[in-house]
């Protein structure tokens, strides 16, 4: 297999902050997450009696986009202090009730993935979180002023569509629930 030139060159730290870190390596420039942190995606999806199926989105306005952004639950693993041991599955299951006021009863490992490689060196564990049980209303810890969207499957496609025209953000991990065969026989 190939590498990169710069590959076995050392990391240089340019600044790093209480979540990130700048840094080089050769001629590539990336950030990355600071402590060892890393992030938890879920995919929580739900059903209705009749057997419609939802997916249960989240929108907050995002500082660095300038606009809000669409995008499924996510939250950082081990980032409180006195967390450092904490696992994705736990992060999980409390960042989907922080943010969505949803619980889920199953929170399945999908795999780790990376959503800009060529400038993030973060990985993020994405999960599928089913049997959902609303328990709150949601909408983050303070200061975050999240909105908890439940979308019809069905209906994703268009919504999105809406989100987009209004000038919002949508965030990547979207895209994958509008692939049929990424939901292809999940049940809940």
């Amino acid at each position: 297999m190939i590498t990169d030139t710069d590959a076995d060159l050392p990391e240089e730290v340019m600044w790093e902050g209480r979540f990130i870190t700048a840094k080089r390596r050769g001629r590539w420039e990336y950030v990355g997450r600071a402590r060892g942190i890393r992030a938890a995606a879920i995919i929580a999806l739900d059903t209705d009696p009749d057997g419609t199926r939802h997916v249960i989105l989240v929108s907050q306005y995002r500082v660095p986009l300038a606009r809000f952004c669409l995008e499924i639950p996510a939250g950082l693993v081990g980032d409180e202090a006195g967390g450092e041991g904490e696992d994705a599955l736990s992060a999980a299951a409390r960042e989907l009730e922080e943010e969505t006021g949803y619980r889920a009863a199953r929170l399945e490992v999908l795999g780790d993935f990376y959503s800009s490689p060529g400038m993030v060196s973060e990985c993020f564990t994405l999960l599928k979180a089913t049997g959902l049980t609303r328990v709150s209303a949601g909408g983050g810890t303070a200061g975050e002023n999240i909105t908890v969207h439940r979308v019809a499957l069905a209906g994703l496609a268009d919504f999105v569509a809406d989100w987009r025209r209004a000038g919002h953000g949508v965030d990547v991990r979207i895209a994958m629930l509008l692939t049929p065969l990424f939901l292809q026989g999940d049940e809940t």
